[in-house]
């Protein structure tokens, strides 16, 4: 049966295979460390200035929604055109699964911050009057009470932007930024081998379901609901 299935793909290297999906686990594992401290402070900030909350503060909650906005609203590929020159100046080179980092988080980070803020949301009123009623700091609510009550939300959304981070991955690898989207691009369509770019897309499938379920398990493992 191996030896049929090697027959019906056979411009596929599958060293290349196992190395573009490291690649990519790379990029998105990275990436989403980064998206996740990066973007639970600024959705908690965005959560705490609006309307009725603690910091109710309608300027900086404007600002803050509108660069969060603006910046989930760039196309993923226009982004990456956008920070190459300076990525290039930093570190060197505009190619490379290290390359891509930048772009990646960038472009996660605001997106992960709203969902964060629409967790927080959420939460019962009354927890958190409970908490102040009982002369709870704003901090100490942040620690005690928001990120805990809201640790089911926070995950599903992490489980979210680091799928949606595979595909921008896929993305980045049109661009030469490397992973599973390079070789289906490079080794795939440009070389006329639909079988690498068949595997390489089966690839991204199955990191995207594993992923999925790893997230769904914890989330049904912490949500005390």
């Amino acid at each position: 049966m191996i030896n049929t299935l090697f027959a019906f793909l056979p411009s596929v290297y599958w060293d290349d295979v196992w190395e573009a999906t490291l690649e990519t686990m790379y990029m998105m594992g990275v990436s989403l460390v980064f998206t996740a401290i990066i973007g639970i402070p600024l959705g908690i900030l965005l959560y705490l200035t609006a309307k009725g909350n603690q910091w109710e503060n309608p300027l900086v909650y404007s600002v803050t929604g509108a660069i969060v906005n603006i910046f989930r609203s760039i196309p993923f590929v226009i982004l990456i055109i956008l920070l190459m020159p300076y990525v290039r100046a930093i570190i060197g080179t505009g190619i490379g699964p290290s390359a891509a980092l930048p772009a990646l988080i960038v472009g996660a980070a605001p997106f992960y911050a709203r969902m964060v803020e629409i967790g927080l949301r959420e939460i019962p009123r009354g927890v958190i009057e409970a908490a102040k009623a009982m002369g709870a700091s704003t901090f100490t609510i942040i620690y005690k009470v928001l990120l805990p009550e809201s640790r089911p939300a926070l995950i599903s959304g992490l489980t979210v932007t680091g799928i949606a981070l595979i595909g921008y991955t896929a993305m980045a690898g049109v661009v030469g930024a490397g992973g599973l989207g390079y070789m289906a691009f490079r080794d795939g369509f440009q070389r006329n081998n639909p079988d690498v770019t068949l595997v390489a897309t089966i690839a991204i499938l199955i990191l995207v379901q594993l992923f999925q379920m790893i997230g769904d398990l914890i989330v049904k493992k912490i949500d005390k609901r």
